[in-house]
């Protein structure tokens, strides 16, 4: 464009100055060519080299003393257009990886934060107890056995959250085998209720069967694993849930190829706000009654490991003073 409107102006000027209208129209042509391929020569060596440079920055590509191979062979020339669009992307992707970062940063701090805390108050209060023991209190045959099964619960406590960290470590790194088999997901049910029964009926809580749900359905997984899955959700269910209530356990057939399990209770509910953040390691609705209760507050991190290391999805959905629902799903083939 640069070059036409150069030509023309020279065209023009000469064409009212000149008498040899022959050598306005060469001169003309000539000048507008010369202009072209400078201003060509400019775009090209200089504004689209420097444009790919900026590309191969974006791109991530390793940069090297030879440009020129790069601009011939690794950067292939492109539009305006198209590398705008991909810039574009490349922000889009670039925000959504530095919006990874600072969650994961304030996931990792928010865990720091907890484990410390809960490595904390059972060694401080082991400390304590063994302490005072030493201090004359183990020949007070009023309180030395006391001091001492206090000493043992919190140790045990302590060892407890290690044995789920390391469990949780394992799962992420891939280093438990599952051993997958066919069993009656309702037989399992009924033996981890079994098993629970007594911690049940210490809250005078019933562990039932949903109706229409007796008609057994055959899965195929660790059965070791999706029992822990249960025992974990239904000794959840029993100490969050209310005197006297219920805990019933749902199984559903999606498809031909997954089953559905849930566990649902009519205890005191999760808020709303809650609800996304329960499967979170340490993560406590109400600090207070769940260190009352007791467990590592590992449980359905663990949970949603094992569920989704077999395939399969885990939610939850609970309305306050209502009562809470967790479900997963479990491969049928």
């Amino acid at each position: 464009m640069i070059a036409c409107l150069l030509c023309l102006s020279i065209l023009v000027f000469y064409f009212f100055t000149s008498i040899n209208r022959w050598y306005v129209l060469v001169s003309a042509l000539v000048l507008g060519g010369i202009s072209y391929l400078l201003a060509y020569f400019f775009l090209e060596q200089f504004v689209q080299r420097k444009i790919k440079l900026i590309y191969k920055l974006i791109s991530e590509t390793k940069a090297t003393k030879r440009e020129e191979f790069y601009t011939k062979e690794i950067l292939p020339l492109k539009t305006m257009d198209e590398m705008e669009k991909e810039v574009e992307a490349w922000s889009s992707d670039r925000n959504k990886k530095i919006e990874s970062l600072e969650s994961n940063e304030r996931f990792r701090k928010e865990f720091l934060l907890h484990l410390t805390h809960e490595l904390k108050t059972p060694i401080f209060a082991s400390q304590n107890y063994i302490e005072t023991l030493q201090d004359g209190a183990l020949h007070d045959e009023k309180v030395n056995m006391e001091f001492l099964e206090k000493a043992s619960k919190n140790i045990q406590r302590l060892v407890l959250l290690v044995e789920d960290l390391d469990e949780i470590a394992k799962y992420e790194s891939n280093e438990i085998q599952f051993k997958p088999q066919r069993f009656i997901m309702q037989d399992l049910i009924f033996e981890t209720n079994d098993e629970l029964k007594i911690a049940a009926d210490q809250k005078n809580i019933r562990l039932l069967l949903k109706a229409g749900c007796e008609k057994g359905l055959e899965v195929f997984a660790d059965r070791n694993r999706v029992k822990q899955v249960l025992t974990n959700l239904i000794e959840n269910s029993i100490k969050y849930g209310r005197v006297s209530g219920e805990t019933l356990a749902g199984v559903y057939a999606v498809d031909e190829a997954h089953v559905l399990v849930e566990i649902s209770d009519n205890g005191y509910g999760i808020s709303e706000e809650h609800v996304p953040r329960v499967f979170e390691r340490f993560f406590r609705t109400d600090t207070a009654r769940s260190r009352k209760v007791g467990g590592s507050g590992l449980g359905l991190s663990i949970v949603k490991h094992i569920v989704e290391a077999s395939g399969g999805q885990v939610f939850c959905r609970s309305t306050l003073d209502v009562g809470t629902t967790f479900g997963f799903t479990i491969n049928r083939k």
